[in-house]
């Protein structure tokens, strides 16, 4: 899939080398071309980091069923970080397909996770949820980077399914 995109890149890179030599076209139009490709592999980087499985930093899904944990402690200047597999519920089903993110570490975080893969071990599943925390006005640029604002998550047991009776 990398090698795809490697080739694709290099597609547009040409087709970009030879409009910006062979063409007619102002000097203008062809320094916003080069400069729209630049950015373009930038956002392409991004998107085949993402497809990699490299942890994703974007926020949490509002509910989802808690899979797998890992927690790197903070160290020196290593800030710390937790690592959660997590499969998204929507409309009362999980997704089979899991996705790994990236969250800050925080020591409440911490100790909500490990309990939780601790419950998971004995065979209780474990959902959460994860709520994005107001700051200030609700104005200013965090639209920007969807994964910039903090979550308030919160990891329990995850409800036994209600049978009906016969």
């Amino acid at each position: 899939m990398t090698l795809t995109f490697i080739i694709v890149f290099a597609l547009i890179a040409v087709l970009l080398a030879l409009a910006l030599v062979y063409s007619n076209w102002p000097n203008w139009l062809k320094g916003l071309l080069a400069l729209s490709v630049s950015c373009f592999y930038f956002f392409g980087f991004g998107a085949v980091h993402s497809l990699l499985g490299i942890p994703s930093t974007d926020a949490l899904p509002e509910r989802f069923v808690m899979l797998a944990a890992l927690v790197d402690e903070p160290r020196g200047k290593f800030p710390g970080a937790l690592y959660v597999w997590v499969t998204p519920i929507e409309e009362g089903k999980s997704f089979l397909q899991p996705r790994a993110y990236k969250l800050p570490y925080t020591r409440a975080l911490h100790e909500q996770i490990s309990d939780g893969m601790r419950k998971g071990r004995e065979g209780v599943p474990q959902m959460g949820t994860a709520e994005i925390k107001q700051q200030g006005n609700g104005k200013g640029t965090s639209w920007l980077n969807p994964g910039s604002d903090e979550q308030e998550v919160k990891i329990m047991d995850l409800p036994t399914p209600q049978v009906p009776e016969k």
